[in-house]
């Protein structure tokens, strides 16, 4: 008999040798997928706070984090989301064009799908290195603010983003949260009633989490609370994982690319600025040539080393003293997962860092036949209801033990 099945089998392997090849492959692939991808995510933050109840109240917190089973490789998670988020349809924004205290101005694109008075949450999204309003990740998070959340949202276009003119020779950094902070006064002064949640994702994360070591304690009365996606706390670590070559480096390059071209469209700002050299800027090939031949010397760092120091979130997460949830993926490219401040997290009164194993740079992708609202989606959507849900508390007692 069992001769006789043995028989039988190889017969069929010699007439289908691809598909007998395809399905051990395919068997062995998903083994390893669910023994070691598949997997709870990590919450990394002080115990016994009310910030860790909150965050540990969320639904998702204990569930799953099962990355799209034929795409969890870290580059790919990150453009193959970029792809599919780009099936969903632009938004018609009400801007508002705010002019800051030196002349310069940015868009602020408005969304409100359904009034409910003086009195309704506003949540403010700063984008990433080259994002805008209709980056197809942030119109993902204004739908969920907006259908989810019942909140209304503002978009943070930064100078020269978003389609509108630039005034003067300044763009924006990491490391410089002025504007920020001109905004969210703006906010407080023309909506006093509304409770504020900022979300930074990438650079707009840096920029944000800045502003909040920045200003400490008096970051309370500008915001209810944060959150941080895909955002690079060891900006050195970053950029070194950044200049591997391979994927990364492609990467890495095609920002650089994209940073060269936005400088290009308003070149006649710069040409009369000695401080820089635009043929040098032009001919970056990488992020970090970028920032050491124009953003550093624009917002005054004597270096790319010292704008980076500057920037670099990992030694000061415990001066956020504002509740703020923070997404990685630990094999986030931009972030790599041995620098991610663990310990920072634990130490801190308003700091939690959720980690997953996968999920790549504002990937986050899950389910076999991936929609476009991702993992890291429904986690911001869980977060901001709980939030808004429990602003009294947080308000008072985020820091404070229970």
């Amino acid at each position: 008999m069992m001769n006789l099945l043995l028989d039988q089998m190889y017969q069929f392997y010699q007439g289908n040798p691809m598909l007998v090849v395809s399905t051990i492959v395919l068997m062995i692939t998903y083994i390893y997928y669910t023994l070691y991808v598949v997997g709870r995510p990590t919450l990394h933050c002080r115990k016994n706070t009310a910030l860790h109840s909150l965050v540990d109240s969320l639904p998702i917190t204990h569930q799953e984090y099962r990355p799209t089973f034929w795409c969890w490789e870290p580059r790919l998670q990150s453009m193959v989301a970029c792809f599919i988020r780009q099936t969903v349809p632009d938004i018609r924004y009400r801007r508002e064009v705010f002019s800051f205290s030196d002349g310069g101005q940015v868009g602020l694109d408005w969304m409100r799908k359904e009034n409910a008075g003086a009195e309704q949450p506003i949540v403010l999204i700063l984008p990433g290195i080259t994002g805008s309003s209709q980056s197809e990740y942030v119109k993902i998070l204004v739908n969920v603010a907006c259908d989810e959340a019942k909140a209304r949202c503002v978009v943070f276009n930064f100078r020269g983003q978003g389609g509108l003119e630039l005034k003067s020779p300044r763009t924006f950094c990491a490391a410089n949260s002025d504007d920020l902070s001109e905004i969210l006064d703006h906010l407080k002064v023309t909506y006093p009633e509304a409770p504020v949640v900022a979300v930074g994702v990438s650079l707009g994360g840096i920029m944000l989490g800045n502003y909040l070591t920045d200003q400490g304690e008096a970051a309370r009365s500008k915001l209810l609370a944060a959150m941080l996606i895909s955002v690079c706390f060891d900006t050195f670590e970053g950029t070194k994982s950044m200049e591997t070559p391979g994927l990364n480096l492609l990467l890495n390059r095609h920002l650089a690319t994209n940073l060269v071209e936005s400088i290009k469209e308003v070149k006649e700002q710069f040409q009369a600025n000695n401080t820089w050299d635009l043929e040098q800027v032009f001919s970056s090939k990488t992020v970090r040539e970028f920032d050491n031949r124009l953003t550093a010397k624009m917002f005054g760092y004597k270096s790319v080393a010292e704008y980076y120091g500057a920037a670099r979130l990992h030694s000061k997460v415990e001066g956020i003293k504002v509740a703020t949830l923070a997404v990685n993926a630990e094999d986030d490219p931009f972030q790599p997962g041995d620098s991610i401040p663990r310990e920072g997290a634990d130490r801190s009164s308003h700091l939690a860092i959720l980690t997953t194993k996968y999920g790549g740079h504002v990937g986050f992708m899950d389910g076999w036949l991936p929609n476009g609202y991702f993992y890291s989606d429904r986690v911001f959507s869980q977060y901001i209801q709980a939030v808004f849900s429990n602003k009294d508390m947080v308000k008072q007692f985020v820091g404070d033990r229970l």
